[in-house]
């Protein structure tokens, strides 16, 4: 199992040369991306708020890391629907917000990774 500073380092140099990147799919199964993908969201204070089941990053472990990455391996891996709420605005009005399960954002959180190594090198230093 490669490092996950190693695949974001591959990623990165792919993306600066414009290579196509293959088999990203088989990255989703990587554990140290989404143990670093852990560590980044863990102090976020809304890891707590549960989405639309009660599961919360107190419940996350190494085997539900495992089961994820099982599920994914198998194609079997199903994206449960956001809970919708609201919260007011400065104004008044409500907006709304949807809060996905914790393994969902887990899972968001890793992709977002891999994807952001493999893009960031081709955007301007001038865009935003």
């Amino acid at each position: 199992m490669q490092n996950a500073n190693i695949i974001f380092a591959v990623m990165q140099e792919r993306g600066k040369k414009g290579q196509p990147v293959e088999r990203l799919y088989r990255m989703l199964f990587n554990k140290t991306l989404y143990l670093q993908a852990y560590a980044k969201l863990y102090s976020n204070k809304g890891s707590m708020t549960p989405g639309a089941t009660p599961e919360t990053i107190d419940g996350m472990s190494e085997e539900k890391i495992d089961k994820i990455i099982e599920a994914l391996r198998c194609e079997h891996y199903q994206w449960t629907p956001a809970r919708r709420t609201y919260i007011k605005k400065a104004n008044g009005k409500p907006r709304p917000l949807g809060l996905p399960t914790w393994s969902d954002k887990l899972l968001q959180e890793v992709i977002r990774s891999i994807l952001e190594a493999y893009y960031d090198p081709q955007f301007s230093t001038h865009s935003h």
